[in-house]
């Protein structure tokens, strides 16, 4: 080490020394890794990839994921065609593989990354690249670096025909280009790129986006349904989490079928408009179910294997639940769509023998299965969904029951969106739903007799019949048999069942039934006017 030179020379020193300290001190620039994607050949359902990587030292690792959207591995890699690498003067850079889904890129600086991508797989769980539109869902075209998700991230487009649309849930970043703060918000923004169908609303106080793709609606109706929808769930839960929102909506008989949720968004496919109110429903309240009040089973997320989670039951079936009661509750349905429906849930699962066998934790644990065909016969398996909103309107009964209206799975609901979105934590899985519920009916009445350990512990653990002819009647409803039915794929028959009202239920059984078709909003959130249930 030279020593310091006296004299004029210390302030000088001094100054370096300060100066050293401060970008010792500052934080590293944010890199940002950016990506293009062309949409040059349509008519051979081919995407071409560019990923721009900043700041690798010696060697990058990309990975594409397994899986995305749907709880099955699917190994998206296998629609990856000539992957290559290049620096950013052009030069071939070398690339070796290590396992289905993962390559190691030798380099300094810059890398670029490219690669064309085949996708035709229409509806919101695929990706399609047609001479009528793109839909991208984005964790199954882009690859990402392991060790830099957390990074910046944008997405550009090129090639796009002229009089296409763009519609996504991200900040635009210039034209036809959008940023994301990682890659996993990123991927979390389906995208829609066609001669879209384009309009807006508010609701709740918050801008509402829709695009539409395939047949035309009416925009009055479709903004009159998601308008009662929006501002229902909002009283329910508090306010709108989000500042601003898009439904993407592929209407026809060509587009699959069904709802996929995102933070900000949801893509929905049905075969005609009239499908809609439900599957919306239902995908707007994953706003706060799966979306933000989140089990710990489910995070981080690992792109590349299985995440196994008992907790889809609450997850998509209280979420069943509250879509049927966003529909009564609103004045979308009236009591007889609500009833019926909820008698078609329990026909159904009264229809899968696998319900003696299968519980509702294991279903969800199970839904991995769900690819393979034999596995959703009826002696294979129950579905999360269908017992998991029975589960849900049940667990309200109950509480409703036990504290004499006084609380409910509304407010349930409401202090797991306290306790854990809001706080930034996940949920530790059905013992965390528990605590809730028990912290409410404690709150509520605290002398109140319901055993909820006994309720998991048969019902959401155990394969337990559920008590139906037992929990409706305190809501002042019966349980009618009115036949048998031949079950599916087997020799077994199955009893049907229908609701009826009590028509003299006492005051008790009428708050109980009244509160479930009417719920209680978050009494912190502006009240929205009640719409009135109709017959």
């Amino acid at each position: 080490m030279r020593r310091m030179i006296r004299g004029a020379a210390r302030p000088l020193a001094a100054f370096a020394s300060c100066l050293l300290a401060f970008l010792a001190a500052a934080p590293p620039a944010r890199a940002t890794i950016r990506y293009e994607i062309s949409l040059a050949r349509p008519a051979q359902h081919q995407f071409h990839v560019t990923m721009t990587i900043p700041d690798v030292r010696q060697s990058v690792v990309v990975q594409m994921p397994a899986w995305n959207t749907l709880y099955q591995i699917r190994d998206f890699a296998y629609h990856v065609a000539a992957l290559h690498a290049v620096d950013a003067a052009g030069k071939p850079l070398r690339v070796s593989r290590s396992d289905k889904q993962t390559w190691t890129i030798q380099g300094q600086g810059e890398v670029r990354v490219e690669y064309a991508d085949y996708w035709d797989e229409a509806g919101p769980f695929g990706t399609q690249l047609s001479n009528e539109h793109a839909f991208l869902n984005l964790a199954m075209v882009l690859c990402y670096v392991p060790d830099r998700r957390a990074e910046e991230s944008t997405v550009h487009f090129s090639d796009v025909p002229q009089g296409w649309r763009t519609a996504v849930e991200l900040p635009a970043d210039g034209s036809s280009a959008y940023r994301a703060p990682g890659y996993d918000a990123l991927v979390d923004a389906p995208v829609e790129i066609g001669p879209l169908d384009m309009f807006q609303f508010q609701a709740a106080g918050k801008p509402i986006r829709v695009a539409v793709h395939g047949e035309s609606v009416d925009h009055a109706r479709i903004t009159e349904m998601l308008t009662r929808i929006v501002e229902y769930e909002s009283s329910l839960m508090g306010g709108l989490p989000f500042s601003e929102y898009l439904f993407v909506y592929h209407i026809g008989r060509d587009f699959g079928g069904g709802g996929m949720e995102h933070s900000n968004c949801t893509t929905i496919a049905v075969g005609s408009a009239g499908q809609l109110a439900n599957v919306s429903a239902h995908e707007f309240f994953h706003l706060w179910n799966v979306k933000r009040i989140r089990p710990q089973s489910l995070e981080p997320v690992d792109y590349t294997r299985e995440m196994f989670t008992p907790s889809l039951w609450f997850a998509e079936g209280f979420t069943n639940t509250y879509a049927a009661y966003t529909l009564v509750r609103s004045g979308a349905w009236n009591q007889g769509q609500f009833f019926a429906d909820l008698t078609e849930q329990i026909n159904e699962l009264e229809a899968r023998p696998a319900r003696h066998w299968q519980s509702a934790e294991e279903s969800s644990l199970d839904a991995w299965f769900e690819k393979y065909p034999l596995y959703n016969e009826p002696g294979y398996s129950v579905s999360y969904y269908n017992k998991g909103q029975l589960l849900g309107v049940g667990l309200d009964i109950l509480i409703r029951d036990a504290t004499d209206n006084r609380a409910s799975l509304d407010d349930v609901m409401r202090k797991l969106n306290q306790d854990y979105a809001q706080m930034g934590r996940f949920y530790p899985d059905s013992a965390g739903i528990r605590t809730a519920a028990e912290g409410v009916v404690r709150d509520a009445a605290p002398n109140a007799r319901l055993d909820l350990d006994d309720f998991f512990a048969r019902y959401v653990a155990g394969t337990d019949e559920l008590p139906l002819a037992d929990w409706l009647p305190r809501a002042g409803l019966n349980l009618k048999i009115t036949g048998e039915r031949r079950v599916a794929s087997s020799d077994e028959t199955a009893q049907t069942y229908a609701i009826e009202e009590n028509a003299h239920p006492n005051e008790k059984q009428l708050r109980i039934r009244d509160g479930l078709l009417r719920g209680t909003v978050d009494r912190a959130a502006v009240a929205q006017p009640a719409a009135a249930n109709g017959r």
